[in-house]
């Protein structure tokens, strides 16, 4: 029997806020190092099947933080494995962290609207190509630090991007050392709008009302049709996650060491 979850609850890593038809998840920081927590992980999963099985709630809007540290808590991550401060099968769990998500948010019946700003690893581009809506402030930059790892990101980058940019133009943006700024990233097709810091919350939180005003049976069905192509999502993910445990299991701490 599934645990029931309060949906306003504050957690270590995020809390919930419920206005209206719209919930706002709040993201905290280090997500990377908290995704390898199992105990992290299911309550989170839980939670967002909470969220999928209550009619009430017709959008999500996911909130990410302001200060992560970009680059800066991928290096972290990675450093903390070579000094054994983490096993390596952080990585895997992070992987696997990763992979659960985003097949929930493809699952759950709410549309999911994410907002971001600041630096942005492509970790969290890749989480959040699987969103519905992307809406970013002025200040983003999307940074690419994997590449100096000998590394590709996690998260599903070149089924999404393939998709939207097609193979040379996933090949551009998962191969270069270059920030993208979010006009940029607008204009690629990244994101679906930018604004002023000042206004990310507010401007979020109306694209999330202006979906929510819709019949909750048309958002569900129009939601299942689009997301129709991305069948065989579960199976790259799966495909992926074997692929990037090869570049860094057989090398272990070897790999990573120094680089950052």
């Amino acid at each position: 029997m599934k645990r029931k979850i309060d949906l306003e609850s504050d957690f270590d890593f995020f809390k919930g806020e419920i206005i209206g038809t719209v919930l706002v998840l709040n993201l905290k920081d280090n997500l990377m190092i908290r995704a390898t927590s199992l105990e992290t992980k299911s309550t989170f999963l839980d939670y967002l099947d909470q969220l999928s099985r209550t009619d009430a709630i017709k959008a999500l809007l996911v909130v990410s933080s302001p200060n992560k540290a970009g680059r800066e808590e991928y290096c972290n991550f990675y450093n903390q494995v070579t000094q054994s401060a983490l096993d390596v099968n952080a990585v895997h769990k992070l992987f696997h962290a990763v992979d659960d998500l985003i097949l929930k948010i493809k699952e759950i019946n709410q549309i999911v609207i994410h907002a971001d700003s600041g630096n942005v690893l492509p970790l969290f581009l890749n989480i959040s190509l699987a969103c519905d809506y992307r809406i970013v402030a002025d200040n983003t930059v999307f940074q690419n630090p994997c590449l100096e790892y000998g590394l590709v990101p996690k998260g599903g980058g070149a089924f999404f991007l393939s998709k939207m940019l097609g193979a040379s133009g996933a090949y551009k943006i998962m191969l270069s050392e270059d920030d993208i700024t979010a006009g940029q990233a607008l204009k690629l097709g990244l994101v679906d709008e930018v604004v002023v810091f000042n206004d990310l919350r507010d401007a979020a939180f109306k694209v999330a009302e202006d979906f929510a005003r819709k019949p909750a049976r048309s958002l569900r069905c129009c939601k299942r049709l689009l997301n129709y192509s991305f069948k065989e999502l579960r199976e790259y993910l799966e495909f992926e996650t074997d692929e990037l445990t090869k570049m860094i299991g057989p090398f272990g701490n070897g790999l990573l060491r120094g680089i950052c």
